[in-house]
């Protein structure tokens, strides 16, 4: 993988509002609409438009590791 290359972060559907904006302001990542195919319950092979942060590698793995941990705090309270 070179440093130009970039990957996508996929935000997880119910991510408060609050969680995704501290994302996009804190972390260099550009906010993209991305289509995957759900495969879960009733939903097999539905194909969803989703939010995804995209990014360089580095700074997409900051910025899940701060998203696992806010989503954390905001199922615990």
């Amino acid at each position: 993988m070179t440093e130009t290359e970039e990957v996508d972060l996929i935000v997880p559907p119910g991510t408060p509002r609050t969680i995704i904006r501290d994302i996009a302001l804190t972390f260099e990542v550009e906010m993209v609409s991305v289509t995957r195919p759900l495969n879960y319950a009733n939903m097999v092979n539905d194909e969803r438009e989703l939010i995804a942060f995209r990014g360089r590698p580095e700074e997409i793995k900051k910025a899940e590791a701060f998203l696992l941990e806010k989503l954390r705090e905001f199922i615990d309270s």
